[in-house]
């Protein structure tokens, strides 16, 4: 019988094994800075795979109209929040590229991301927009709408297709876009966000 109020050698032996186990691994906090430079090059690499893949996919609740979220402009968005012009402006860039990669170089989505990345970050350098989930949302509902429309510029300049047809066919795209996007936008924000602070957190101790 097993008096209350006292515990077995067992029972200590089971408490200071499970202590002993949650020091295997050391928080973040005390890896070597090369590590955490690691671990957020990675982060970054691998969710930029991650909006690449999804792009073509078509689950169920990320369709409208036949478009889907645009995953890359929702990255760029959480990316330029709390950068600088020139760093949104060049993710921007680099991540319009590898879609130019998957899709076709002409016209290109570089532009269109770039200047995504560049708008999102004046709008934070003047704080004219408050850091929270409707908000980014917002953000990301307006620069959709930038992108496809530099997007429908450029295939007009082109000149091989009816303008008519194009600004049709992109009005319905469009808002099909940023609704989508927008409403996915905290699922990409959110768990980069609280990365990109932990680690700011970490270099800043």
């Amino acid at each position: 019988m097993k008096i209350p109020g006292f515990t077995s050698n067992r029972d200590k032996k089971s408490t200071s094994t499970r202590r002993k186990s949650y020091f295997l691994i050391p928080p973040l906090a005390l890896w070597h800075p090369w590590w955490h430079q690691f671990m957020d090059w990675m982060v970054i690499f691998l969710t930029v795979m991650l909006c690449l893949i999804m792009l073509p996919t078509r689950l169920p609740g990320m369709e409208l109209l036949g478009i889907g979220p645009n995953w890359l402009l929702i990255w760029v968005v959480a990316w330029s929040v709390n950068r600088s012009v020139f760093s949104g402006l060049l993710s921007g860039i680099i991540l319009g590229l590898l879609q130019d990669a998957m899709t076709s170089p002409n016209p290109t989505h570089a532009l269109g991301l770039g200047i995504v990345g560049m708008l999102t970050a004046l709008m934070q350098k003047q704080r004219f927009i408050q850091e929270d989930f409707i908000s980014i949302a917002l953000i990301v509902f307006v620069m959709a709408v930038v992108a496809d429309t530099i997007f429908a510029f450029q295939l007009s300049w082109e000149g091989n297709r009816h303008a008519a047809s194009i600004w049709t066919y992109y009005q319905r795209a469009t808002l099909a876009s940023a609704i989508l996007s927008s409403l996915w936008a905290p699922v990409v924000y959110y768990p980069l966000n609280r990365w990109w602070q932990q680690m700011k957190l970490i270099r800043n101790s």
